[in-house]
């Protein structure tokens, strides 16, 4: 390949063991879920609801940077399975808050098992884990700061 067209291999990209890496953990983690009946996506909202137990959609998306008609009809299976409760906002019924239930609260036990499988496989040290999550969240945050610049700039 012509020298010029170095920056598009393969190779030189840094999104693209991002990605596979990305998909291969979702692989690991989905194979392991399916023994207490969630996705990889559906494992993220519960973690969430396990730690602050209720919130409303738009809050749930904006933490997760899940779009809020991806979350409806995963909320919705999460509340078939009698995980969550979904009631419309008293003072705005625009707004769906949401509260795990006991149900949903119980099924963390069983939860327990999945992050020492995942690090088992991943076989990272805690400083590698550290320094990983650190740089992850670090190029995220830069992402997302471009993206709102870019999206101020086309106004």
């Amino acid at each position: 390949m012509d020298v010029k067209y170095n920056p598009l291999r393969l190779e030189n990209q840094l999104c693209f063991p991002i990605y596979l890496c990305s998909k291969e953990i979702i692989n690991n983690y989905n194979s392991i879920l399916k023994e207490i009946n969630l996705t990889y996506t559906q494992y993220i909202v519960m973690m969430y609801f396990w730690e602050y137990k209720k919130c409303n959609v738009k809050n749930l998306s904006k933490v997760l940077l899940i779009d809020s008609s991806t979350l409806t009809p995963l909320l919705k299976k999460l509340e078939n399975k009698k995980y969550i409760k979904r009631e419309r906002n008293n003072k705005d019924e625009r707004n769906l808050d949401l509260t795990i239930t006991d149900i949903g609260e119980n099924l963390k036990d069983r939860a327990l098992i999945i992050p020492n499988k995942i690090g088992k496989c991943i076989n990272l040290t805690n400083e590698e884990v550290e320094l990983l999550y650190k740089l992850t969240y670090k190029v995220l945050k830069n992402v997302i700061k471009e993206k709102e610049n870019e999206s101020y700039r086309n106004k």
